[in-house]
């Protein structure tokens, strides 16, 4: 099992992630029913129990694949109008109805996680050329 976190995290399973391995994961449930589940759902249990394990509390939320802005923006912890700014700059793809803007999960998802991965890229190069004591470059 892995170290608990603080972190949240939103699993998505896609159409892939859904197939079940005959004799693979399973839940058992106290009656001793076996119910076989995904891989992926099986990484999702482990990483709430770990953190229940750890004395945190955990909260469970389904979502739907397709939110509005404000609620997609509420998902992924960004501010709404940081969402809605990128969204209207094109990043990211979404429908309008008369009152509401769509976005799927999985784009914002995407999205998010390559904002973080270009901001981690500046620190680890901002990191790399700090100078040493010394005052040389490393």
């Amino acid at each position: 099992m892995f170290e608990p976190t603080t972190d949240g995290r939103i699993y998505l399973l896609e159409d892939d992630d859904r197939r079940i391995t005959p004799g693979g994961p399973a839940l058992i449930g106290p009656d001793g029913v076996r119910q076989d589940i995904p891989a992926a759902v099986y990484r999702v249990l482990q990483h709430v129990l770990s953190a229940m394990y750890a004395g945190r509390a955990v909260k469970v939320s389904p979502l739907r694949t397709e939110l509005p802005i404000d609620e997609a923006a509420d998902a992924v912890a960004v501010a709404r109008d940081v969402l809605r700014k990128h969204v209207g700059a094109g990043e990211i793809p979404f429908r309008s109805t008369e009152y509401v803007d769509w976005v799927q999960l999985a784009d914002v998802m995407n999205w998010d996680n390559n904002r973080r991965a270009e901001r981690q890229a500046v620190l680890d190069e901002y990191w790399a050329e700090e100078p040493d004591d010394d005052g040389q470059q490393s």
